[in-house]
């Protein structure tokens, strides 16, 4: 209750600010929203955690505080009105009462033949699909391109691993990848944009990466030795500030899928920043917190894996979503199945560690 208590108050409240906004109908959609984001969202809150236990407790609260304030109402609510000032040429007043307005029955095209907010958000995902997938591919190819002590598809890590010893071959295949995708999957009016957003998104990955990594290898130096061969360091200062703004990036890259699928289910905005932010990001959040505060990476050691290979095929399906639309549940359904079949694979791990080492135990116990 600790951990989960306020992500439970925020539910319930949300719940009822949705009943009286737009009654029982609203309250229906803003909890269809919050349950597809959770249930959706556990590769997310895997790759958080990893990030945030190497953070100090104050940029932990940090992350959970203002990052909050961060997902639920800059990704959930800004960042898609946003999109529809610059894509519309909209002050945020009208582009926010476009939203609230949208053209009767469900159609993507006011009577006057004008777009609607929805229409004009969808007509923006090649780009946003295209920043959020070169972000996201990178990241996984920096994972999988690394030569690790332990690992869970060795028959294929290992393999990469090895190619990953070729310097900057991570960004070399993203930028191959945003290419093909400019190329072969987006149309016609959309090949520029679409590669200018899987640039940026591989600009933003390599600069806040490298800064979060420059300041993190400093400052971890300077704490070990004041903490001493037993201290454990966190990142703090400049270390922690980087990390954090990664955290937010990422966690922006993966809300960007989320926040486009919404639209199949309500354009309200409010409803989407009540189920999606304060619903979804609040119990994402807690999942992170709880996965750290247990230490369930540690004990589960392939689920760091299982989130990665789900980030590189939600990369590839944000790719290909720039000119084939794909199932939000399908992309759902994948990131749960590899988590799924890490945390399985974990277990039988452990298990078969434990019963080793009874059996080395008993081998050398001394006899009377």
């Amino acid at each position: 209750m600790r951990i989960f208590g306020l992500s439970i108050i925020v539910t319930i409240l949300s719940l009822i600010v949705a009943f009286v906004y737009g009654g029982p109908t609203a309250l229906a959609l803003c909890a269809i929203l919050g349950i597809l984001e959770v249930s959706l969202s556990f590769d997310n809150a895997v790759i958080n955690a990893t990030v945030l236990q190497r953070m100090s407790e104050f940029w932990q609260k940090i992350f959970l505080t203002i990052g909050v304030l961060i997902a639920v109402f800059g990704m959930r609510l800004v960042f898609p009105l946003a999109i529809v000032w610059i894509t519309a040429g909209l002050n945020p007043v009208e582009a926010f009462d476009l939203a609230l307005n949208p053209p009767p029955n469900d159609a993507l095209l006011f009577p006057d033949g004008s777009p609607s907010y929805e229409k004009l958000l969808t007509d923006a995902h090649p780009q946003i699909a295209s920043f959020g997938g070169a972000f996201l591919l990178l990241l996984f190819l920096n994972f999988i391109f690394e030569e690790r002590d332990i690992t869970w598809l060795s028959w294929l890590e290992k393999p990469l691993a090895k190619l990953g010893k070729l310097d900057m071959l991570a960004v070399v295949v993203s930028l191959v990848g945003v290419v093909l995708a400019a190329e072969f999957i987006a149309d016609e009016a959309h090949r520029s944009t679409v590669l200018l957003g899987g640039i940026l998104g591989i600009v933003t990955y390599v600069v806040v990466d490298g800064l979060g990594s420059m300041f993190h290898t400093e400052e971890l130096a300077e704490e070990a030795e004041k903490a001493g061969p037993s201290g454990l360091a966190k990142a703090t200062g400049k270390a922690g500030f980087f990390l954090f703004l990664y955290l937010e990036v990422l966690d922006a890259s993966f809300s960007f899928d989320g926040v486009i699928g919404a639209f199949a289910i309500t354009s309200d905005p409010i409803i989407i920043a009540l189920g999606l932010g304060l619903i979804g990001a609040m119990f994402v959040r807690s999942i992170t917190v709880y996965l750290v505060r247990k230490g369930t990476l540690s004990e589960y050691v392939y689920l760091e894996h299982g989130a990665h290979w789900a980030i590189g095929a939600l990369a590839v399906i944000l790719l290909v979503s720039i000119g084939v639309h794909v199932n939000e549940l399908i992309t759902g359904l994948i990131g749960v199945g590899f988590i799924g079949a890490a945390f399985i694979t974990s277990v039988i791990r452990n298990r078969r560690e434990g019963e080793a080492e009874t059996v080395n135990d008993k081998e050398v116990t001394p006899v009377g």
